[in-house]
């Protein structure tokens, strides 16, 4: 199924305190308590099952979501779960201030693409408001509201257009 470099869907805005949730860690996003589920298609109903004010985000969510968060998501354990929560959601990508490493490689590897937005700030979108993400550009639009990030590095899109890693490795 060929892949987009432009997405387009509802945006999930992560807040705290009228601040753009920063420092979400993978427990967060996804709970050692469910870490025996290995059926990606299962692992969705556990997503933000431990972060304050988001454990129903499984229940709301819907396929093309797109998730908006603060500083160092994904931070903590290397947990593929916490990447592949979304993709059982259908949730098409996650972008944040910045991210933990361990997160940003294993999302590149599974071929789940994020984007870096640094210095965004808190209040330039709104919550469910109707965006277009262009990895590419890493251009986030919504309304007119726009703004500019990271682009996407050239073997992070190719990663991302094969399907993941194994995909890419395999074309090589």
């Amino acid at each position: 199924m060929p892949r987009e470099l432009i997405l387009k869907g509802r945006l999930w805005i992560l807040m705290e305190n009228e601040n753009l949730f920063s420092d979400i860690d993978t427990d967060m996003i996804y709970h050692n308590a469910h870490l025996a589920v290995t059926e990606i298609d299962e692992m969705g109903q556990y997503a933000f099952g431990n972060l304050e004010g988001y454990k129903d985000f499984a229940d709301k969510a819907q396929p093309s979501d797109i998730i908006l968060a603060g500083d160092n998501f994904g931070s903590g354990s290397s947990r593929q779960h916490a990447v592949d929560c979304f993709k059982a959601l259908g949730v098409q990508a996650v972008i944040a201030r910045s991210f933990g490493a361990i997160y940003k490689r294993n999302a590149i590897n599974s071929g789940f693409p994020i984007i870096e937005l640094p210095g965004l700030p808190d209040n330039l979108f709104n919550q469910h408001d109707q965006a277009e993400l262009n990895l590419e550009s890493g251009t986030l639009s919504a309304g007119d509201n726009r703004y500019q990030g990271n682009l996407m590095s050239e073997v992070a899109r190719d990663i991302y257009l094969a399907g993941g890693l194994f995909q890419y490795a395999e074309r090589m």
